[in-house]
């Protein structure tokens, strides 16, 4: 199957002051927004929970890595009754 492809002439762009204006508000925003971020990520590493994650020893790293999810593990009994149920044989 031959196809021949339609040609049209290039299409021109103009640049208008209301969008300069658009660009550089929206730029300030997430400008703004990123500082913000980087502030609150700061805060959290300057109370010392970043620096004792590391050099801590792994169940308190594996605790605080749970806290930021919001894992709560549960024990595993180990009685049969907890297995089973209260089953009567």
């Amino acid at each position: 199957v031959d196809f021949n492809m339609l040609r049209r002439k290039p299409t021109r762009l103009e640049l208008k002051l209301d969008d300069i204006e658009e660009f550089e508000s929206i730029r300030k925003d997430l400008e703004s927004r990123k500082k913000q971020k980087e502030d609150v990520e700061g805060v959290g590493t300057s109370d010392g929970e970043g620096a004792a994650g590391l050099s801590s020893d792994p169940k308190s790293r594996e605790q605080m890595i749970n806290d930021r999810i919001g894992y709560k593990p549960q024990p595993k009994p180990n009685n049969r009754t907890s297995q089973f149920g209260n089953f009567e044989f």
